[in-house]
């Protein structure tokens, strides 16, 4: 089942069950995805990854808004966007641990011959055709700087 089956299926359930803050958080991520497949017309809707990147970006946006939440001093708003992000990163793919982000970096590395810091676009492109679903670009960038000696 893909992702866009997934969220109307639940959807539904959440809908049956009654749990209103879980409805709202899953109409907000079709209305996303259909704002995002209306931005890219002509062309095809969002494929897998593209609607995996998109949940990112929301939870990514929601970490920074409880940040500010709990420093403003709300921490009932703070509640509901990590009500939110628990219902998002339910979509996500398993992220890698540690010792499997390193493994992958240092396989990136020997697959492109990486020598130095300037071959490092090199690393992050294999890791991103490779890994993308299940690895945090924002985390293996450092990793592959030290990787190579950067």
């Amino acid at each position: 089942m893909d992702l866009r089956e997934r969220f109307t299926n639940e959807l539904k359930t959440a809908m049956l069950a009654k749990d209103a803050p879980r409805v709202a958080t899953l109409r907000m991520i079709t209305a996303k995805l259909k704002d995002a497949d209306i931005a890219a017309r002509p062309g095809p809707p969002l494929d897998e990854a593209g609607i995996v990147g998109m949940l990112r970006g929301m939870a990514k946006s929601r970490r920074e808004s409880v940040e500010l939440y709990r420093q403003g001093n709300r921490p009932e708003l703070a509640e509901k966007e990590e009500a939110e992000i628990s219902v998002i990163e339910a979509f996500l793919p398993q992220q890698m641990d540690a010792a499997a982000m390193e493994a992958a970096v240092r396989e990136a590395v020997a697959e492109t011959g990486a020598a130095g810091p300037k071959d490092m676009g090199k690393v992050m492109a294999a890791l991103k055709a490779k890994h993308a679903a299940s690895l945090d670009m924002s985390k293996a960038g450092p990793l592959v700087k030290a990787a190579l000696g950067g």
